[in-house]
């Protein structure tokens, strides 16, 4: 029973070591998915992200795709800014579209109708969701494969995995060790 005991005391000894060491080190990006994932809870709220403006609505029907896409171009080369478009968000019962970009973090929003541009600002919310999931590190070196993302969040989940599991072997240790001296004193 005596070595018994040893096994499981040196055991949980190693399991606090490592939970400790583990959590201190996971404790700062704990922080950090916590604080900017309420901030992206919250980012409506917040006014973390452009609202949406309003359109003309006027009887005319609405622009193409294409002229959109064109004149969103034009105004963020006027900028000097990259003109590679990430995606267009088309809401055409808004009679708006806002346009987004790959190498920047603006947002316009362009009438439907009219093709005017209603709105030039920042998706602040973007680059909080980039550091958020770690793709912030791929999108300074300009990574398309995405691997500090995939890194950062594999070694955050491997290692609240290993937090919960030693954490459960640290609780459930000690009940055994007494219910071990309990039954070994009978």
């Amino acid at each position: 029973m005596k070595i018994k005991i040893n096994k499981l005391a040196k055991s949980t000894r190693l399991y606090r070591k490592l939970h400790k060491t583990v959590a201190i080190i996971l404790a700062i990006f704990i922080l950090l998915i916590s604080v900017t994932g309420a901030l992206l809870a919250w980012k409506s709220e917040l006014y973390l992200k452009p609202s949406t403006q309003k359109a003309s609505k006027i009887n005319t029907p609405l622009l193409a795709l294409e002229t959109i896409e064109k004149n969103a171009i034009t105004y963020v080369d006027s900028l000097q800014l990259s003109t590679i478009i990430d995606r267009i968000d088309y809401r055409p019962k808004k009679g708006v579209a806002k346009i987004r970009f790959d190498e920047h973090f603006t947002e316009l929003q362009i009438d439907c109708y009219t093709g005017k541009i209603l709105s030039v600002k920042q998706r602040t919310d973007t680059i909080i969701e980039k550091i958020h999931d770690g793709s912030i590190l791929d999108y300074f070196i300009q990574n398309d494969a995405s691997i500090f993302k995939l890194l950062y969040s594999t070694i955050i989940a491997l290692g609240l995995i290993f937090i919960s599991v030693s954490g459960i072997i640290l609780w459930i240790n000690p009940k055994k060790i007494k219910k071990i001296k309990n039954t070994d004193y009978q």
